[in-house]
């Protein structure tokens, strides 16, 4: 999977709850410096149909707080509740050595260090204590979760499409 394509867009932000009445919204930042967010320019739905530009932003407790030109009322920040905010990659700066963007994981496939076939990466979910990848199995049946810690997944090559992952119970386990 040499040639595999990256993400042409890439998940910054999703809106969360109104905050207020005047047109304001809690906004999620998925970006390493949260007011990152604000340098990229408009902030695109997935499919690219509608954009929104920052008008104001500060720091809340855990989230940004942020106005968007042309939402000026709660009712109109009701309806954008849970909507992910999208850049063209262009916009972004490419990742530091060790460092990924979720979208570049997608898709890679999942490998033991013998190289037997785990799956396929098909999310990188954060709950709130760190970043889990979730991985469809080859074999079929239900998404794994694994934590991404470099002990669990010790190998990421993005341009030859594969990781190489270490499930916690074969790394707890040193006789199997």
């Amino acid at each position: 999977m040499a040639d595999r394509k990256t993400a042409a867009r890439v998940c910054v932000a999703r809106i969360g709850a109104a905050h207020g009445l005047r047109g304001e919204v809690r906004l999620n930042s998925f970006t390493a410096d949260p007011l990152a967010v604000t340098r990229y320019g408009a902030l695109q739905t997935e499919d690219g149909a509608r954009a929104f530009e920052i008008d104001t932003c500060r720091q809340g407790r855990g989230f940004l707080v942020v106005r968007f030109k042309g939402i000026a009322d709660r009712t109109a920040a009701e309806r954008l509740c849970n909507l992910d905010l999208y850049v063209p990659r262009e916009r972004l700066p490419p990742p530091e050595a060790g460092e990924f963007y979720h979208a570049d994981l997608i898709g890679l496939r999942a490998l033991t260090a013998d190289g037997a076939e785990i799956g396929t990466v098909v999310a990188v979910q954060n709950f709130g204590a760190g970043d889990l990848l979730e991985i469809a199995p080859s074999a079929g049946g239900a998404t794994m979760m694994l934590p991404f810690t470099a002990a669990v997944v010790p190998k990421v090559d993005v341009a030859a499409g594969l990781m190489v992952v270490v499930p916690p119970a074969m790394a707890a386990d040193p006789g199997g």
